[in-house]
């Protein structure tokens, strides 16, 4: 997860006005939160004994990423279709990044683990909560590339599939940014070029009724708080649509850079195109 760098030349509008929204949103928040601290209690005295019998492996407590997410999206009611399946190949996922929402709806679908920049460590709370679940921190710099490809291939050796942003920084849901080939890099190793799959998969939020159609978009100097708000105050609520894209087997692909641009490609195929207002220029 990377926070919101990208900016637009078109500013995000005040959102329309919502009846009974503060209500709402301690409705609706209050429940999301006390689940998530019951299930990060639950999955760290489940993870003392997986990793007695497992090791680094998390057969059992990768189950509650998923768990809290679908159930987060239900408690917001927020509408989820998906549309493909999530392969079956050991490799990576990749995604465009919208907000900070695509966290739950990521993990909501499918079980896998998060490539984030190395700073969200030292975030509060939220850093400590992506250690928890194993994600897996990096610095996006192709002076650690070495570095980076043991991390993977560490990873992909114990069964887990991967999740990154290779976009860098969130946008306004309407558009795919142009992917960064840094982090593909360490899928070409000679290790791993062989036996590795990649599966882009498009991440398309439809606003709700009434609501600018970036409602759901993080970007800029747009906080975190504030977007959360916004969120959860909704109503009518919208929806998110999860489109899984055919796989791109490494080694059927010459480099890093080819890669990246089919995975976006792929990616960008899964939104409509983006309306005239919002396009800038």
């Amino acid at each position: 997860m990377s926070g919101p760098l990208w900016d637009s030349r078109i500013p995000p509008p005040d959102p329309a006005p919502v009846r009974w929204g503060t209500w709402r949103m301690i409705r609706r928040g209050l429940p999301i939160v006390l689940m998530i601290l019951i299930c990060m209690i639950l999955m760290l005295a489940t993870r003392v004994v997986e990793r007695l019998f497992y090791g680094p492996r998390r057969p059992w407590t990768s189950f509650f990423p998923r768990f809290v997410s679908r159930n987060a999206l239900r408690l917001m009611g927020m509408g989820l279709t998906v549309k493909g399946k999530p392969m079956q190949h050991h490799g990576a996922v990749v995604a465009n990044h919208s907000t900070w929402l695509d966290i739950f709806v990521l993990n909501a679908v499918q079980r896998v683990f998060f490539v984030s920049k190395a700073e969200v460590a030292g975030w509060t709370g939220i850093g400590a909560m992506a250690k928890a679940t194993g994600t897996v921190f990096i610095n996006r710099d192709r002076k650690e590339a070495a570095e980076q490809k043991r991390l993977f291939e560490e990873r992909l050796k114990l069964g887990h599939k991967l999740l990154f942003f290779p976009e860098g920084t969130s946008s306004d849901s309407l558009r795919v940014l142009p992917f960064k080939p840094t982090l593909f890099a360490a899928f070409f190793a000679p290790e791993l070029r062989d036996e590795v799959w990649i599966q882009p998969v498009t991440t398309r939020y439809i606003a709700p009724e009434g609501q600018d159609v970036r409602f759901y978009g993080w970007w800029g100097d747009m906080d975190f708080a504030g977007s959360l708000a916004q969120v959860l105050k909704a109503s009518p609520q919208g929806r998110v649509e999860v489109i899984f894209h055919d796989p791109i087997a490494v080694k059927d692909v010459k480099d890093r850079k080819e890669m990246a641009a089919r995975c976006e490609a792929a990616v960008r195929s899964g939104l409509p195109e983006i309306p005239a207002a919002y396009v800038d220029v």
